[in-house]
């Protein structure tokens, strides 16, 4: 009896460590998948991170780069390679950009647990983007107002439609991207005064002895200029009996006609030929 006692209570203590074991192996399995997600959590973050630092290191080389060329535009004349260097440069650079955002939007849709903030980051990169594309457009008008041509630019400009249909970020990013680049495709800028008005304001230039020269100057007013949209504004009232147009725009595309008043009105009857030379008008009156 003593022996059966005995064997009953051994195969008890067998069987009990025998569960103790397999718990412990089950606690440790789990804690391993636990520590393995976590793992996962951790290098996606990090990829994350290192990404949204690289595309802000690309914007502020980008930066730099148009900086430079603004500043070369002053000469051109012995700038005109760095000028397309430079553009080269910052094309090549939007467009990696433009392709880790893309890549970042793909991620996180499929990732559920991305935080709000993150989110977030990620449609201000996207801003940002769509904003150094306005600004490209506006350099590309200010230089064609000089009379300046880079193929490079003209090129990038022609392709921001492009990056908003690859980009097609969601919701209020979405909306965003498109508005701002519907408008810098479509901006111009005019300014009508007279001689010596344009003079005050740095738009004409009377340091060269042949004749003026109009937006020569790289401190020239722009905030006299007014922006409007190519599509919607085609008549511009000038108040005025005598007007000329001091910038480069196509014979044809426009007609200045008298109103009621017999005071003058700028008429455009060709807005995509009137505006292809340049997005500046300036206009001088009496």
């Amino acid at each position: 009896m003593k022996k059966l006692v005995l064997f009953v209570a051994c195969a008890t203590m067998l069987v009990a460590c025998d569960n103790f074991g397999n718990r412990q192996k089950t606690l440790q399995q789990q804690n391993d998948s636990l520590q393995m997600a976590l793992n996962q959590k951790n290098a996606e973050l990090e990829e994350y991170t290192n990404t949204f630092n690289a595309i802000q290191e690309g914007f502020r080389l980008i930066n730099e780069a148009e900086g430079r060329v603004r500043v070369a535009g002053e000469s051109p004349a012995s700038a005109l390679d760095q000028m397309k260097e430079d553009m080269a440069f910052i094309a090549q650079t939007m467009k990696q950009n433009r392709e880790k955002i893309a890549e970042l939007q793909q991620k996180l849709k499929g990732n559920g647990q991305a935080s709000a903030q993150m989110k977030q980051k990620l449609d201000d990169l996207t801003a940002q983007l769509v904003e150094k594309s306005q600004a490209l457009a506006t350099l590309q008008a200010e230089l064609a107002a000089k009379d300046i041509r880079i193929a490079e630019l003209d090129e990038l400009v022609v392709n921001l439609q492009t990056d908003v249909a690859l980009l097609r970020a969601d919701s209020i990013a979405k909306e965003r991207i498109i508005d701002a680049q519907d408008k810098a495709l479509n901006a111009a800028w005019f300014v009508y005064g007279t001689k010596k008005e344009l003079k005050e304001q740095k738009i004409l230039d009377d340091r060269f002895l042949a004749k003026d020269k109009v937006l020569q100057n790289a401190d020239f007013n722009k905030d006299y200029f007014t922006q409007i949209d190519i599509r919607k504004e085609t008549e511009i009232k000038l108040y005025s009996k005598s007007a000329k147009l001091l910038t480069t725009h196509p014979e044809g595309s426009y007609s200045l006609d008298k109103d009621e008043k017999e005071q003058l009105v700028l008429k455009i009857a060709n807005p995509t030929e009137f505006w292809s030379v340049s997005r500046y008008l300036v206009i001088q009156v009496k």
